[in-house]
């Protein structure tokens, strides 16, 4: 167990919580994507007696690629978004999937109080709406659920250099 603190820079016991959320994120976003292609490739429903069997080996065989593409994504990141421990790596990640997850959940509510639902919305003009509605969203959650992450420091470093390059440098102050 030492050794693993020492590889993600744990100093304290509470910070294993990222480590252990990461790997439960991952795990079920394999778990997820095996039972997509179950039902869709092979066809099992959860009622036919080896659906649990496979879909636990695929799980398997999609995790461990997706756990091998995460750290070499980590050590890459590291480099460039200068964090000070690895173990913030991983909050970091958590937090852009919340928020991804989250901003895309509320902008379509808002849309429907709007009086544009997916039905009763041409979808050349719903989605470009909804896209356009995520994006401030997206910017406001980022910022509380970092807060939330102890990263405020570094989504706000990160909103700043986004918005820079989106050409909003005038708006910016320092």
């Amino acid at each position: 167990m030492q050794k693993f603190k020492d590889r993600w820079e744990i100093k304290a016991n509470w910070q294993l919580l990222f480590p252990f959320l990461g790997l439960l994120g991952l795990l079920i976003s394999a778990f997820l994507i095996s039972k997509r292609l179950i039902s869709g490739l092979l066809k099992l429903s959860e009622t036919n007696d080896s659906y649990f069997l496979a879909v636990s080996l695929i799980t398997i065989f999609i995790f461990i690629p997706l756990l091998g593409l995460t750290l070499k994504i980590f050590d890459a990141l590291e480099k460039k978004w200068n964090v000070t421990y690895r173990w913030e790596l991983i909050a970091i990640f958590i937090a852009f999937a919340i928020t991804g997850s989250t901003a895309a959940q509320v902008s379509d509510p808002i849309l429907t109080l709007l009086g544009l639902s997916r039905e009763t919305t041409n979808g050349w003009i719903y989605w470009p709406l909804r896209i356009l509605l995520i994006f401030p969203i997206y910017q406001v959650i980022l910022l509380i659920v970092g807060w939330l992450f102890g990263q405020f420091k570094f989504f706000w470093w990160f909103e700043k250099k986004m918005l820079r390059r989106m050409g909003f440098a005038r708006f910016i102050k320092d």
